[in-house]
């Protein structure tokens, strides 16, 4: 924050300090327009011979890094739905050693990671509940608006790095129409920080138990009015709390910015990413009660890993036509490598020594992206025009696994996906209290996978390889949505929605069916209506205290949803569900209280609770059972204190509701709470924490496989973790 002498009207922005900004103060009747500003802010001072002196006073302005998050905020209070905005700069104070720690204070998304490490199973609003998990389908990833998720929605080689951005927008369900999403769990926007909202220099290092270790470098440069820069190098180092659990990341992250006139800008953005980690496997009943932490014979003999190597290059470019008009384009390109052990040699019976199957996957796979939008604020309409264009190329194949090592190559694979989105919405601001936002998408859609078997030694035994196959499929749909919003207060609002959704399947989708034999490859694109309603907030109460909440409540009915299934002792096979019902109660409540007259002593407790109702509708095979994999409630919270000489301390907990395994709701997964404590002290330099988490060393499950009928013979448990403590500092210059 800086401090000028200025002689113009100066409008002011206070930022909430929950960790989910979950409502901002603004006028709805005004808009604000995305547009990149120099860090500093040069006034002038006009005098005549005919006037005397001005005494200047001191006033407060808001850098570019509050303008940004000024600029997202006015935008997640405009949204007639769930929304959420979360300052990343405000996840410094604590361990996040994955994207599953981002999530913690969202409503409605449950995320947890398999093992501690990077392979993280998230679900928004029922998405990706089924036995096809690693495909990491049904939310859409995106950085600075640019995809990061693949052309047919799968996020399977690789997650965000949360710690690399500033803040991020969580759209869920239809909310997203803003991106152009077309995935039942929505949109998530990370924002890269610039050298205009950054420190020069910033130092980090964190570590602790379990042999963990985290270390992040910044540094960033303003050159002149035109060019500026900034680099981030992060590593991770990371022994696990199950065996064959290593990991080790390292991770490069830069932008470079051009201001080539007064209303345009040009930001060129690349990254770069190696991730190799062990997975331990999926534990039976009996072994997860005799030692929760080891992993199963089958990770070990087979190595499972899952290694990663991906170079990304996106360019943005913003031109603020005028006070009431701007227009961005941009494109990204990824590169990833995928060596992915994951099958072990399997076995048809006891002491045979044929391989029967076994699976390594190696592949290359390229995305290229564009987008571009278009906004116009016209008398009381707050306009917006956009289109995505994505392409995707997956090329490699299946290989037999020889413990980790590449043998012969059973089944040559290419994937070609195409998602075209166009949408259009209105902000229509009928009166300073209602808000009618109509807004409409289409989808167009290719999917295609060339799978050839090839001749292997293994031929000569009977085996259960794949034998190929090419289907090809074309989808298009047109989504409709209407939302109104009613301003109760300048600070509190009412809102309902009502929206399509239409989503084509993965190429994860069509290949699974190829692999286990299946005559259906031409799968249908999900389909389905939501209704929500919902309110959200920040009240005063008094000087010194403030309450801030989010409330959103919303049921969807859901037409040929795409769930993957997983007989015993077979592959996992994708199929259209008839009808199926997603409805939920996602909230958030938190403040900041006072404990004496001056705000010395403070307490700011936050609270987020999501109840889940994923059921099918009389289906012929699982009636009205629950879906698997997501709890039926989970609340997340923390009552930290806060003295004014920057000391915080306090509890935090968990407490997470049952959840079934199977389709046929005959495994259940127990539900559990955990206790934890965080502590530290900060000031405008230096920042150090210390973090216990699982106090009472629960033993519980962070997340399963799926399958149609479990049995307590098979694999399906993998472990939270246990009790462990992490520390870290971070100094900036």
């Amino acid at each position: 924050m800086k401090f000028i002498r200025s002689n113009r009207p100066v409008s002011l922005l206070q930022l909430s300090s929950p960790l989910v900004i979950s409502f901002l103060l603004v006028n709805s009747s005004s808009a604000v327009m995305a547009q990149e500003q120099p860090k500093t802010v040069k006034a002038e001072k006009k005098t005549t011979e005919a006037q005397s002196p001005i005494e200047l006073k001191t006033m407060e302005v808001t850098e570019k890094s509050d303008r940004k998050l000024e600029t997202a905020s006015a935008e997640v209070a405009l949204s007639p739905g769930g929304v959420s905005l979360v300052n990343i700069n405000e996840l410094h104070d604590r361990n996040v050693s994955s994207v599953a720690d981002f999530f913690r204070y969202v409503p409605g998304v449950w995320a947890t990671s398999q093992s501690g490490n990077d392979e993280v199973f998230i679900t928004s609003r029922g998405s990706n509940l089924d036995a096809n998990n690693f495909a990491g389908s049904g939310v859409k990833l995106l950085q600075d608006g640019l995809p990061v998720t693949a052309a047919d929605g799968n996020n399977h080689n690789r997650m965000i790095d949360p710690l690399a951005s500033s803040f991020a927008t969580v759209a869920r369900g239809g909310n997203a129409f803003k991106y152009g999403a077309s995935a039942l769990g929505g949109a998530i926007d990370f924002t890269s920080p610039t050298a205009h909202d950054s420190p020069t220099a910033r130092l980090s290092l964190s570590g602790g138990s379990f042999g963990q270790f985290l270390g992040r470098g910044t540094v960033s440069k303003v050159f002149n009015d035109s060019f500026d820069g900034l680099l981030t190098l992060e590593g991770k180092e990371w022994d696990g709390y199950r065996d064959h659990n290593k990991q080790d990341r390292f991770g490069l992250y830069s932008n470079f910015g051009w201001q080539i006139s007064d209303s345009v800008v040009n930001r060129t953005f690349v990254s770069y990413i190696k991730n190799n980690q062990q997975l331990p496997g999926q534990l039976t009943r009996a072994q997860f009660d005799a030692n929760p932490y080891q992993a199963s014979s089958q990770a070990i003999g087979g190595n499972y890993q899952l290694n990663t190597e991906a170079e990304r290059v996106s360019n943005k470019t913003t031109w603020t036509i005028d006070d009431k008009s701007s227009f961005d384009v941009g494109f990204s390109f990824e590169n990833q490598h995928l060596y992915h052990p994951i099958v072990d040699t399997v076995h048809f019976f006891p002491g045979d020594t044929a391989d029967r199957f076994s699976l390594l996957v190696d592949s290359v796979q390229q995305d290229w992206g564009t987008s571009a939008r278009y906004n116009l604020r016209l008398d009381s309409h707050e306009l917006l025009l956009g289109v995505n264009y994505g392409t995707n190329s997956d090329k490699g194949g299946n290989y037999t696994n020889n413990g980790g090592v590449r043998g012969p190559m059973t089944n040559q694979i290419t994937k070609e996906a195409d998602n075209v989105e166009i949408f259009a919405q209105d902000h229509w601001h009928i009166t300073d209290k209602w808000t009618l936002t109509p807004a409409l998408q289409g989808v167009f859609a290719h999917r295609e996978v060339n799978n050839t078997r090839l001749p292997i030694p293994q031929d000569a035994n009977f085996n259960v390889y794949s034998q190929g196959g090419n289907p090809s499929n074309d989808y298009s749909g047109i989504n409709p949505s209407l939302g109104l919003m009613y301003n109760l207060t300048k600070s509190s609002s009412l809102y309902g929605n009502v929206s399509r959704l239409y989503a084509p399947p993965t190429n994860y989708n069509i290949s699974d069916n190829i692999t286990a034999g299946s005559s259906t490859t031409n799968l249908k694109a999900m389909e389905g209506t939501s209704v929500e309603i919902g309110t959200r907030g920040i009240q005063k109460l008094g000087n010194l205290n403030t309450v801030n909440w989010d409330l959103s409540l919303y049921y969807s009915w859901l037409n040929n949803e795409i769930l993957s299934t997983t007989p015993p002792g077979g592959s996992a096979k994708a199929a259209n569900f008839d009808n199926t019902i997603h409805a939920g109660i996602e909230g958030l409540i938190g403040g900041s209280f006072a404990l004496d007259g001056k705000g010395t002593h403070t307490i700011k407790p936050v609270l987020t609770y999501t109840i889940n109702h994923f059921n099918f509708d009389n289906d012929r095979n699982y009636a009205n059972n629950a879906l698997p994999a997501a709890p039926k409630y989970f609340l997340k919270g923390e009552a930290i204190y806060h003295h004014a000489n920057g000391v915080f301390m306090g509890p935090t907990f968990d407490v997470v509701g049952k959840r079934w395994g199977d389709y046929a709701n005959t495994y259940k997964i127990d539900a559990y709470g955990l206790l934890g404590m965080r502590t530290g002290w900060s000031n405008d330099r230096y920042k150090v924490f210390l973090e216990g988490r699982n106090l009472l060393d629960t033993k519980y499950v962070a997340n399963t496989n799926i399958m149609n009928t479990a049995t307590a013979t098979d694999a399906m448990l993998n472990a939270g973790a246990p009790l462990s403590f992490y520390g870290g500092i971070e100094i900036t210059y």
